[in-house]
């Protein structure tokens, strides 16, 4: 066992040992799909939708990727399990096009897709700690809803938010938010819970799917139709959503405090989701 696991079509060892090859069509186009889950008891959390998210990615972004989701379980439970002992991992995996002379165009038939994965330990944020965010215009791509390797956009925005102190940028393109550098943001209001339409312009989170739903089990209205950064503001509360993180609070946005009006309806989403959470990760 290793405390830091890597992986790469079907090879397992230390992750900082493992290597990829230079023709890999990740390091030229950033050509291919990702995604990313917490792991408690050696059981990776809402798999199924995320595989479901992945395989969608693949068809999105026309990869031939033929590894059927049992395999693709197994494959990453070997890696789950060549692990040390943790708490909490945190598992992700990307599938590229394949290994080819950089070319901008598809490489034939017989060049297969690529599988690599790693899990590393993993500490979750307290949801007792707000989050303090900037707000950015959103300059990425309108292919958002992929879960593509190309993240440059996201990876500025994060490091702005840091620069100045905070925990994660809010974008908006002109007055609409979208989402933020890595996770998806609701805001409550009037008792009702507001989220983005899963467009073009958003991932669609598993986190926030999870929300929704918890919502409509707690009889809180949902609705999915874009607001404004005003109505972000002026919001009774505001959550920022990750596979990582779960449910987090936000308490300023450039500074200015926000939120803090509706913490009872806030709270019992974040508990539900926890509970769900643990619930999903305890073996039978």
């Amino acid at each position: 066992m290793w405390k830091n696991v890597g992986y790469y079509n079907g090879n397992i060892g230390p992750l900082e040992e493992m290597t990829v090859p230079m023709n890999d069509r990740a390091l030229y186009f950033g050509d291919g799909i990702y995604e990313a889950t917490c792991v408690a008891n050696r059981i990776p959390f809402a798999i199924e939708d995320h595989l479901d998210r992945m395989y969608n990615s693949l068809r999105l972004l026309e990869i031939p990727f033929h590894m059927e989701r049992e395999a693709v379980k197994a494959e990453l439970q070997k890696v789950i399990d060549a692990a040390e002992d943790s708490p909490i991992h945190f598992l992700y995996w990307q599938i590229t096009r394949g290994t080819a002379p950089r070319n901008h165009v598809f490489p034939g038939p017989e060049v297969q897709p690529n599988l690599m994965a790693f899990v590393k330990p993993h500490t979750m944020k307290s949801l007792e700690i707000p989050y303090k965010l900037i707000s950015l215009e959103d300059e990425r791509f309108k292919l958002c809803n992929i879960k593509t390797l190309n993240l440059i956009p996201s990876v500025l925005a994060n490091q702005r938010a840091k620069e100045r102190g905070c925990d994660e940028a809010v974008l908006h393109r002109g007055s609409r938010v979208t989402e933020c550098a890595h996770s998806n943001i609701s805001i409550l209001k009037d008792g009702v819970l507001r989220t983005a339409p899963t467009d073009e312009l958003i991932l669609p989170g598993i986190t926030r799917k999870h929300l929704l739903q918890l919502a409509r089990d707690f009889g809180i209205p949902v609705r999915e139709e874009p607001f404004s950064m005003v109505e972000l503001m002026n919001a009774d509360e505001l959550i920022v959503t990750s596979s990582s993180a779960l449910c987090m609070r936000v308490e300023s946005v450039d500074g200015i405090p926000v939120g803090g009006k509706d913490p009872e309806r806030l709270r019992m989403l974040q508990t539900a989701y926890l509970e769900k959470f643990h619930r999903e990760t305890t073996p039978v």
